[in-house]
């Protein structure tokens, strides 16, 4: 018999060309929650200097290059490349999921194609990754957020990354909420998360400076939660919040055409 808590096997798959060897330590953090990097793979010219970074992390995580000299400036050869190693390993049929780590719109179909093969596919790229390819993931993280902030250095102000504001979050929350099955205005925390997700793939409490969800709802004045027995928390919008929320709108009536004049 299976055994149902084995972790997914997974198979990471690296443009370097469009992503930065800096997040690499949270990149394999973030994707052993998810279960186990079984395959390793990078994309890109290592010959020259742009991928200098990549190349001197390669062996501490396994990494295997797969080289493709730039013959001819502005051609995509590794992203072919990619797509082509990304089917041969659906198609064996030995994973669960795919990590695809990009921040290019073109592997957009790639992404939609493993998915309609019943795998789930995790998008790794940065805030300016097109939505096209955010939305075609199962999940997309951005890698923003696997980056460690680097303490000030003596004399100098700490830089800060810009966060989303908390208004997003909220008005998010609010419309996952209202789609929710209630007791009295109040919905169960515990499958909030995952509603969230399937509505906005890139929807992270890191992006707005929290670690977990229940942080973030507890810092937005618009939600009240509490706790239940055994531990359980249930949330709902504030009765100062759902007055504020804009009413739905209405159909437009149709207007009664004019009398014809005798």
């Amino acid at each position: 018999m299976a055994n149902e808590n084995k972790a997914q096997r997974l198979a990471v798959l690296i443009d370097a060309d469009n992503a930065s060897a800096k997040i690499v330590d949270g990149l394999f953090e973030e994707i052993a929650k998810i279960g186990e990097a079984s395959v390793r793979r990078i994309y890109g010219d290592f010959s020259g200097t742009r991928s200098k970074g990549w190349a001197d992390v390669l062996a501490k995580y396994a990494i295997i290059p797969q080289q493709q000299f730039a013959y001819t400036i502005g051609k995509n050869a590794s992203d072919i490349t990619l797509v082509i190693d990304a089917m041969d390993l659906l198609h064996s049929g030995r994973f669960d999921g795919f990590c695809l780590v990009s921040s290019d719109s073109d592997f957009t179909r790639l992404a939609a194609r493993i998915r309609e093969e019943g795998v789930d596919v995790y998008g790794f790229g940065e805030q300016k990754t097109p939505e096209s390819f955010r939305q075609a993931c199962r999940r997309f993280i951005y890698t923003e957020n696997l980056v460690p902030q680097e303490p000030a250095k003596a004399g100098t102000a700490q830089t800060t990354r810009a966060l989303e504001p908390l208004q997003n979050a909220a008005d998010l929350i609010r419309r996952v909420v209202g789609e929710m099955e209630s007791e009295g205005g109040w919905v169960n925390f515990s499958g909030l998360g995952s509603q969230i997700q399937n509505l906005a793939p890139d929807f992270d409490p890191r992006t707005f400076g929290y670690r977990k969800l229940s942080d973030l709802v507890r810092s937005l004045t618009a939600f009240e939660l509490k706790q239940i027995d055994g531990g359980h928390l249930r949330l709902r919008p504030t009765p100062q919040s759902a007055a504020k929320a804009p009413p739905a709108a209405k159909p437009p009536v149709a207007k009664k055409p004019a009398p014809s004049k005798p």
